[in-house]
């Protein structure tokens, strides 16, 4: 039963958060919101939809591991996994605009992350720290040129449409994260494993199927730095936004082994993806073929 609820929270939030990023953007552009707003925000930010579902609904239901292992879990896999399946697919080119300032705040949400975390708790006062955080990077994202923002096609949906994909699949994505939670303690608890693992692998790895399908696709059409600037958008965003939003409406304990172990991998991740990017400039295949090796021998450890 907890495979079923498990494997249905999946799909609902892959449905469901397509349907919402749609119903969106449509939505911004039936209302004349800029291009640029739209791209930073309701674009970059909305494959990380599931995860901030999924971490509220943990925080709620008293799983601060899957809550923080979540978006901890999810920050590796976006780098180690996605990254690295997109280069092996296709050399990714690295655009030097912008690319300061957006790797430095990754840099600057985990390692500030970090340091909360080593006090063990995740309260009210730190998720302000971490929303204001996502407030800077996002006046300073919106001050540059709309060359910067992602080319959007022309709405095609009428304002009722729009509004119906977007509350449609707000109700399915929520109802994924329930099922998904339900089905990761449930588990957890069968199989004796520890919810944080869980939560650094199963769940982080099923919340991140839309950054998975979008990199992957985009790879697939030649548009692989679509990939890099997903991935960096999401993992700012599921630190500071996901994290200071599910600590405000509940304050969660960060546990022990993320602290001592799955903090100090994610930080790996980064710079290793900033060390991947500034080599000529782009992430070659045998980059990718490394990174999806080092995921690969971070699941193994974890299951020791």
């Amino acid at each position: 039963m907890d495979i079923i609820l498990i494997l249905g929270g999946f799909v609902a939030l892959l449905i469901g958060g397509e349907a919402l990023v749609k119903g969106a953007v449509e939505t911004a552009q039936r209302l004349r919101v800029s291009p640029m707003v739209i791209g930073l925000t309701l674009v970059g930010f909305g494959t990380s939809t599931p995860e901030l579902l999924t971490s509220l609904q943990a925080a709620l239901d008293g799983a601060p591991g899957i809550a923080v292992g979540n978006v901890v879990g999810s920050n590796i896999a976006n780098i180690l996994l996605i990254v690295g399946l997109s280069a092996l697919i296709a050399p990714i080119a690295v655009g030097k605009h912008g690319f300061r300032q957006d790797m430095g705040f990754m840099i600057g949400a985990t390692v500030l992350f970090m340091a909360i975390a080593s006090t063990g708790h995740l309260g009210r006062f730190s998720a302000t720290v971490l929303l204001l955080g996502l407030a800077l990077f996002l006046v300073l994202a919106f001050r540059r040129s709309d060359a910067d923002a992602p080319q959007l096609e022309a709405p095609k949906l009428s304002m009722p449409v729009a509004l119906l994909y977007f509350i449609g699949g707000l109700l399915i994505t929520l109802l994924g994260a329930r099922f998904l939670v339900q089905g990761a303690i449930g588990l957890a608890e069968d199989m004796g494993i520890s919810q944080t693992v869980i939560g650094l692998t199963i769940v982080a790895v099923g919340t991140s199927l839309p950054e998975l399908v979008t990199s992957v696709l985009a790879a697939r059409r030649g548009h692989s730095a679509v990939a890099l600037g997903n991935i960096v958008g999401s993992n700012i965003f599921n630190i500071l936004g996901i994290l200071g939003a599910t600590a405000l409406v509940k304050p969660i304990p960060i546990p022990s082994q993320i602290v001592a172990y799955d903090n100090w991998v994610m930080l790996g991740a980064s710079a290793l993806l900033i060390g991947a990017c500034v080599t000529q400039w782009r992430i070659s295949r045998a980059e990718g073929a490394v990174m999806l090796g080092l995921y690969g021998a971070y699941v193994a450890s974890l299951a020791v």
